[in-house]
This record gives structure tokens, C-alpha cells and sequence, in this order.
């Protein structure tokens, strides 16, 4: 009897012709299997190091009751925008991600602008995530130092920038290793993100006692609420804590940007983003809530180390518990710049692919050797180094990176979420729906308008001031960057870029226009 066919191979079949039947010849081979997919989901948003990274920020502006109830509503709507996000994915399963569908999504006549706007958005807060998270990751090592010397160490400027580029440069160094090495490295990065949020949760709970944990009121109630901003009203102050959830919660199509890597893409890579977004939302509700029940006198944090989540396991666990645990926490955060570094990568790679940069398609080139796109990793390794500059002028416009991530990226996700709403009956559209879809009855349209009224009413919030007065040392620069790369970049359009970006690209039935060693790989694999 003849060998019963690989169901493997047959989802790789299958995964190679949906991809070709959106216009693109399959240049990646397919390693991440189910767990290295949601594991990926998991890691990029990163839970225990991201709310390590960003607690002070509701902490200090709005009070600990803005830490707990922030948390819920923005998950709660993050929600809407995963899911929203997800449907999308499951029916564009490429590594542009939303860039490619936005193209897709609209009339033939309006491509090349739609797909220029969101490809710059994305890239540009794909670029700002990867380096805030590795800022936040050298903040969070010397904040170690700091508090293993007893605070008698001098955490320079230099010495931040120095530890932050160098850890961006590991991580560019790893990004080359092929596929089959990053989905067996990625695996395992679920259970640290997890694993470490669980036992941190446990051992503050076991070691705090009853009679010095907050009240209801401070956790949840008005007793909670600590204007600390200078100017704001109470009402503004809370809501600005909303910067820890959606810096966290963001990044959602990085699923996407890996489905040309991903077995099963269109299940795989939606059910990914749903998931990862109810499991961080939940565990990250808990884990606040634990944080702010066991922090003690609110006037002691930040502590000596500038970090109120390690100040707090100190104070609980003890320095040399808490300093264990916090290696864990760390270690999630290097998890988080190594997919996100491979996620942004993938997207350079494919605007590249598309002419979307002045580079002739250099950064679209295969690797012959590991099957990726190293040009691509280290094009986005050297940008991503930047914005980390920023803090030698000062050390809130190197913040504003933070805001700037959630910003620019939530708005290249909503466009593609109003297009499709507004062109779905435009006979150029050809949306059809993968297998993760809400449909569109009430379901699906709820969800969808949620997110867009969400996104555009956070990213307004993001942009203001969060201390008064406001001085050029303070300002908060995230919508300025943004506004000046985006102009930037639509004066670029309209003065040439017009003339040679057309759009995402098909290369369906005009090989001889496919990027260089994509027929290669595609041949090889077929073999």
C-alpha cells in the first residue's frame, strides 16, 4: 500500500497556493508549528516584563486605582481590535500583514497611497516597539544593579544607551539564525512569559501579610486615585494610565508577519492574536491587581531603583528573591525584542519586496544559506538603535518612543478595519473571508467600530503632556514624531515615489519581476 500522504506537507501545499492566490510567490519555509505560533503571539506582547516597564507610569500619574482599572478597559478593548485584527490575518495570511491587506481592501485606483501610509505607520511603530522594549529592558538590568549595590550606583546616560545597543546588536546577531531555529528558540518563550507572571503573583501574595495589604478602596476605589501630573484633572490624570495596557496589548499582527513561516497560516496565525490577547488580558488584570494589593506606602515608590514593580518584590521577597525573579522578568523582555526585531524585519522585507523604500529591493533579498532575510534584520536593527539617541537629549523625548509605539501601530490597524467596512461591495475588493470571522452581522460590526472609536480617541490621549508645566525638557514628542514621519514620507510619495510604488506587488504569472532568490527558495521547497 502506498504511504499515507504528510498531512504537514499537504498544510504547506495548501499554506504555498492560498499565498500565491493573493499575488505572491512562497520564498520562506514553513517551521513554526501550532505552539511556536501562539508562543510568538504570547512573547511579543510579553506580559510580566511590559507591565514591569511601564507600571510607573499609571502608578505615578493617575494613582493605583488607575493602574487596576486602565488595565480592564484597555484589554477590554484591545479585544475588539485583536479580533478585528485577527479576521483580516486569517484572510490575507502574508508577512506584509496589515500593510498588504490594507492594498487589498480598497479600489485598484487608491492602492499605492493606502499601501504607502500603512507601511510607513507600521514600520515606524513596529521600529519604535522593538526599541522601547529593549530601552526598557537595559532600564530594567541596571535597575538590578542598582538595587544589588544598595543604590550606591551611578545609572549614567551613557551607560543606559551603551547597554541598550548593545543588546539591540544581539539581538540583530540571533535574528539571522534560519527559521527552523528561531520557531524551535521561540517555543519555549511562553512558559518563561507566563511561568515567571504566575510565580511572581504567588510568591507577593504568600509573603505579604494580611494585615499590610491595601484596602479595596486604594485598590479599586477613589482612595486609589493620586493626581500626581500637575495640571491635569483627576478625570485625564487616570486615563493616562492607559499608556501600560496598550503599550503592552499592541503589536497584534506580528502573527502575521511570520504566517509566511507559519504551517496552517490562516487558522494558525488568527487563533494566535485571539489568544494571546484574552490570556494577557486576563493574567495581566490579575497581576496588577496583585502588584497594587501588596505595594506598601505609595510615598516609598518608586524606590531607589526607579522601578516600582521590582522596588515592590524587594520589599516583599526580600533583595536576593526578588533579583531572582527579576532575571525571569528580564529574560521575558529579551523575548519580546527578539520576535518583535523578527516581526519588524519581516515587514521591511516586504515593503522592500513591494518598492515601498528607496533600497532598489536590497533589503527583499533571501539569505541562500538560513532562508531569511538578513539584509532586511539588520536594516531594521541599525534604525531601531535611533530612537534610543534620543535620551542623551533627554529622557522624556526617549519616553515619547513608548506612546509613539501605540500610536502609530494601532492606527495602521484600524485603517485596514475601515476599509473593509466601507469598500467590502467595491467590485475591486475581493475580500474573502478565512476561517477565523465574525461575520457581518452585529457581532462583527460592534467589534470593528469599538476599535476604531477606541484608537482614535487613545491616540489623541497619548499625545498630550503628562506633567505641567510643560517645558521642552517634558514635552511629550509622540505625535510629533509621528506627524513628521508620515508627512515626511507623503511628501516623499507625491514629489517621486509615486512614479515606481504601485502598491503591494503580484508576482502571480510575471516571474521574471520576482524578487531576487524568490523563485530560488520557492523551487527548492517544492522540491
Amino acid at each position: 500500500m502506498p504511504d499515507a500522504p504528510d498531512p504537514t506537507i499537504a498544510a504547506g501545499i495548501d499554506d504555498d497556493r492560498k499565498l500565491e492566490e493573493l499575488g505572491y510567490i512562497p520564498s520562506f519555509k514553513r517551521e513554526f508549528s501550532n505552539l511556536a505560533t501562539i508562543s510568538f503571539a504570547f512573547s511579543i506582547m510579553g506580559l510580566c516584563s511590559s507591565v514591569a516597564t511601564t507600571f510607573n507610569t499609571p502608578l505615578l500619574l493617575g494613582g493605583p486605582s488607575s493602574v487596576t482599572w486602565c488595565w480592564i478597559l484597555g484589554a477590554t478593548m484591545c479585544f475588539t481590535l485583536g479580533s478585528s485584527i485577527a479576521e483580516i490575518v486569517s484572510a490575507f495570511p502574508t508577512c506584509g500583514g496589515l500593510y498588504t491587506a490594507s492594498a487589498q481592501l480598497c479600489p485598484r485606483n487608491r492602492r499605492p497611497i493606502v499601501g504607502w501610509v500603512v507601511g510607513w505607520l507600521n514600520i515606524l511603530g513596529q521600529v519604535a516597539g522593538v526599541s522601547s522594549t529593549e530601552f526598557g529592558l537595559a532600564n530594567m538590568i541596571w535597575a538590578a544593579v542598582s538595587i544589588a549595590k544598595d543604590g550606591n550606583f551611578n545609572i549614567s546616560t551613557g551607560k543606559t544607551v551603551g547597554l541598550f545597543s548593545g543588546l539591540m546588536v544581539l539581538h540583530g546577531l540571533l535574528n539571522c539564525l534560519s527559521t527552523k531555529y528561531l520557531a524551535k528558540l521561540t517555543s519555549g518563550f511562553v512558559f518563561v512569559n507566563l511561568g515567571a507572571t504566575c510565580i511572581i503573583i504567588i510568591v507577593l501574595l504568600a509573603t505579604t501579610p494580611r494585615s499590610e495589604m491595601h484596602s479595596a478602596s486604594y485598590v479599586f476605589g477613589s482612595e486609589g486615585v493620586i493626581n500626581s501630573t500637575g495640571g491635569w484633572p483627576s478625570g485625564i490624570a487616570f486615563l493616562l494610565g492607559l499608556l501600560s495596557v496598550q503599550w503592552t496589548m499592541t503589536d497584534y499582527d506580528a502573527s502575521a508577519h511570520i504566517s509566511e513561516e507559519v504551517k496552517r497560516a490562516a487558522y494558525a496565525a488568527p487563533a494566535a492574536i485571539f489568544i494571546a490577547v484574552v490570556g494577557t488580558g486576563i493574567l495581566g488584570w490579575l497581576f496588577n491587581i496583585v502588584l497594587i494589593l501588596c505595594s506598601g506606602p505609595f510615598e516609598n515608590l518608586p524606590g531607589q531603583s526607579g522601578n516600582a514593580v521590582l522596588q515592590i518584590m524587594t520589599t516583599r521577597i526580600g533583595k536576593p528573591g526578588a533579583l531572582f525573579l527579576w532575571a525571569f522578568v528580564c529574560l521575558t523582555a529579551f523575548f519580546v525584542v527578539q520576535t518583535a526585531l523578527q516581526a519588524c524585519s519581516r515587514t521591511v522585507y516586504a515593503f522592500s519586496r513591494d518598492k515601498g523604500l528607496p533600497d532598489g529591493g536590497y533589503f527583499s533579498v533571501m539569505n541562500d544559506y538560513t532562508g531569511t532575510p538578513i539584509r532586511a534584520v539588520w536594516a531594521t536593527t541599525i534604525v531601531g538603535i535611533l530612537p534610543g539617541l534620543l535620551d542623551f537629549a533627554s529622557p522624556v523625548s526617549a519616553n515619547a518612543i513608548f506612546s509613539l509605539t501605540a500610536i502609530a501601530l494601532d492606527l495602521s490597524y484600524i485603517i485596514p478595519i475601515f476599509l473593509r467596512r466601507v469598500y467590502g461591495n467595491h467590485p475591486d475588493v475581493k475580500f474573502v473571508p478565512g476561517p477565523f470571522y465574525m461575520g457581518d452581522g452585529w457581532l462583527g460590526f460592534t467589534c470593528n467600530a469599538m476599535c476604531i472609536c477606541w484608537t482614535l480617541f487613545v491616540s489623541v490621549l497619548f499625545s498630550l503632556p503628562t506633567y505641567f508645566p510643560v517645558t521642552k525638557d517634558n514635552m511629550n514628542y509622540a505625535s510629533v514624531i509621528t506627524i513628521a514621519v508620515i508627512s515626511s514620507s507623503l511628501v516623499w510619495y507625491f514629489s517621486g515615489a509615486r512614479l515606481h510604488y504601485k502598491g503591494p506587488v503580484s508576482y502571480t504569472g510575471n516571474k521574471e519581476n520576482q524578487p531576487r532568490n524568490t523563485r530560488k527558495a520557492s523551487q527548492t521547497r517544492k522540491a
